[in-house]
């Protein structure tokens, strides 16, 4: 008869590891839920990645192309739109006065938002009402938007006339008819209709932020300016970037409004990247030049985005 010799230590290390019931059934339902998301994102992914990143590829793609006619034509050449494209002195003009309205409109948008924030977060009465006024420009069409604000900043009508009639004629000015500040006066209503948002992003920061933190500043000896420059600033800074990335976007791709308030101006006082893209595109019909346009708006949104993402990653991993 054979006896049955006990397993060393090496053959029990090399047997293969039942897994407990609970382990397998537990395995199994992570395996289904897994499935099931996959099913539920599926049509959401499909979608975005056709009507989207499909359509980025297009675009990147007829850049580089000889479609500049109402005909088609896929005749590829290169970087050669690009480099028209670079040369051409309306684009050139557009990247000043992306400048000229971004710099105003950002900085609007995040102190004007902010200094909002921060009075309603001292609990005022008919706090609901104000936050209400303060956010409901946000829901204006930037079409609307520009009608209304084009009528205020007529050189004869609107706001001049309001100056006139208080005494103070001197502040008069062309607003967007401007050849020198025409940018900066279309950020103005720009500000205005983005300001509340920016101001919604904040508040809800600054609720967050504990109140026994605002105390110990406060024992420390901070008084109001110290609390807010030392304590609160850094706190909602990262509600600060989102709000220069939201910004950012929208001055890159504002279109709606100065269509709304007349157009690119003269001497494209008011032009944009979008309003040059939509003209280049749908009514010269330079569908490759407006491809590449349009391309390097997406690349220079990137700038923006990118950052941004990379940033969130960082605090998911935190």
């Amino acid at each position: 008869m054979q006896t049955l010799q006990p397993k060393s230590a090496a053959e029990e290390e090399r047997a293969p590891a039942v897994a407990p019931p609970a382990l397998r059934r537990r395995a199994r339902r992570i395996h289904g839920d897994m499935v099931l998301a996959v099913l539920v994102l599926s049509p959401s992914i499909i979608a975005v990645a056709l009507f989207i990143y499909s359509f980025i590829g297009w675009t990147f793609y007829i850049s580089m192309v000889n479609w500049n006619d109402i005909l088609p034509d896929y005749t590829f050449v290169g970087l050669r739109n690009w480099l028209r494209l670079v040369r051409d002195e309306r684009f050139q003009i557009d990247l000043r006065n992306l400048v000229f309205f971004a710099v105003p409109f950002m900085a609007q948008c995040i102190i004007g938002g902010f200094l909002l924030a921060a009075l309603l977060d001292q609990h005022i009465k008919g706090e609901a009402l104000f936050r209400t006024i303060f956010i409901f420009p946000f829901a204006v069409s930037g079409i609307v938007t520009g009608v209304a604000w084009r009528w205020l900043m007529q050189p004869e009508t609107g706001i001049n006339l309001l100056f006139d009639a208080v005494g103070l004629g001197f502040l008069k000015s062309q607003w967007y008819a401007s050849l020198d500040y025409g940018m900066f006066a279309v950020s103005i209503p720009a500000a205005w209709q983005m300001s509340g948002y920016i101001m919604a992003l904040y508040l809800a920061s600054l609720r967050g932020i504990p109140l026994e933190v605002r105390e110990a500043a406060q024992l420390d000896g901070c008084g109001t300016f110290a609390l807010y420059r030392h304590v609160i600033i850094p706190l909602v800074a990262p509600v600060t970037f989102t709000a220069v990335v939201l910004t950012g976007m929208n001055s890159i791709r504002v279109f709606d409004l100065v269509a709304g308030m007349g157009g690119s101006g003269a001497a494209y006082a008011t032009d944009t990247l979008a309003f040059n893209m939509f003209q280049m595109t749908f009514q010269a019909n330079r569908f490759a030049l407006g491809a590449a346009l349009a391309a390097f708006m997406i690349i220079l949104s990137a700038f923006l985005v990118v950052p941004y993402l990379r940033s969130i990653r960082h605090e998911v991993e935190r």
